[in-house]
């Protein structure tokens, strides 16, 4: 027997006051344009500039493409919500929302140790660099990320789209967050509420040990090299890698980490805005823009193709 009578949620957004609202949809257009504008440019020069088909390039490329469709799960609605006042949302949309939202997030968390140990093997194993991350071992790391990520929520993803949900429907969030959903179902969820926490302990302090390993080994290596030039560039490069990280993982595992995810407070959804939105806002510029040789491939593609516009006006 069917039990589900709630249709559709309300989503109570970031803020009641409206006037918080129009200037919340402003920043989060700013925020929005500079995720599909920075990602869209790592995106394109990596696949034009010859000198940028290398491993790292490419797991920047196949970051570049979560980062724009992780994003693009919420934002759009989240920005047509603040538009309009408008906060329902269907409850498939709901459901759909949700599972994109932790799938590629969990995804985000396996791309982001599977470039650090590239990095690693980088600068601590030059050598054997390059036939350690070949090709086909590259794109066997992206396809497992992808598909191990797809298994992990596989199991709780059928669980919840068969719960019955008879009221009430509304949500402290801006998007359809899983904790919520769970305790907004009008049966016993401590099973599935428990499998989430387990899988959360796999994924975020999981994917932080090889990441806080990698850069262990790499601060080891550039402390030792002989060059103080050489170890000034690789620790700026290394620092603000780091310091991206360490917002991303400290927000997740505050928010996601925790005995009893009860949500519905503020702060959930402050630190939600900033593993969702200000670390994805800021990864493009620091992992790929910042780097020289982008900058270079950057320069001489406009070059080129303002030399083009001159002689075909």
């Amino acid at each position: 027997m069917n039990h589900t009578t709630v249709v559709e949620f309300v989503l109570l957004g970031l803020t009641n006051s409206r006037h918080l609202e129009i200037i919340l949809f402003l920043i989060l257009v700013i925020a929005y344009f500079l995720i599909l504008f920075g990602n869209i440019t790592v995106i394109s020069i990596t696949l034009v500039d010859r000198l940028l088909q290398t491993p790292m390039y490419f797991f920047l490329r196949n970051f570049a493409i979560l980062e724009i469709t992780f994003t693009s799960t919420f934002i759009p609605s989240t920005l047509y919500s603040l538009l309009t006042e408008r906060k329902i949302i269907s409850l498939p949309g709901c459901f759909l929302q949700m599972l994109l939202f932790f799938y590629l997030g969990t995804c985000t968390f396996f791309h982001v140790a599977t470039m650090s140990f590239d990095r690693y093997v980088a600068i601590c194993r030059p050598l054997h660099y390059t036939a350690i991350m070949n090709n086909r071992f590259c794109f066997q790391l992206v396809l497992a990320c992808w598909a191990v990520s797809f298994l992990l929520m596989l199991s709780p993803a059928i669980m919840i789209v068969q719960l019955p949900f008879c009221g009430p429907n509304v949500m402290n969030h801006f998007y359809c967050d899983a904790s919520q959903l769970l305790q907004l179902s009008c049966t016993d969820t401590w099973f599935i509420e428990g499998l989430f926490f387990i899988l959360s302990i796999i994924i975020v302090p999981g994917t932080l040990t090889i990441t806080v390993i990698s850069y262990g080994c790499i601060i080891i290596t550039i402390l030792h090299m002989p060059s103080s030039s050489g170890r000034k560039k690789t620790f700026s490069t290394c620092s603000a890698h780091l310091m991206v990280v360490t917002v991303f993982y400290s927000t997740s595992i505050y928010r996601y980490n925790r005995t009893a995810q009860r949500g519905g407070q503020g702060s959930d959804k402050v630190l939600s805005f900033f593993f969702s939105v200000v670390t994805q806002m800021l990864n493009p510029y620091i992992y790929s823009l910042r780097n020289n040789q982008v900058k270079q491939a950057l320069k001489e593609s406009m070059s080129k193709a303002f030399s083009s516009s001159l002689r075909h006006p």
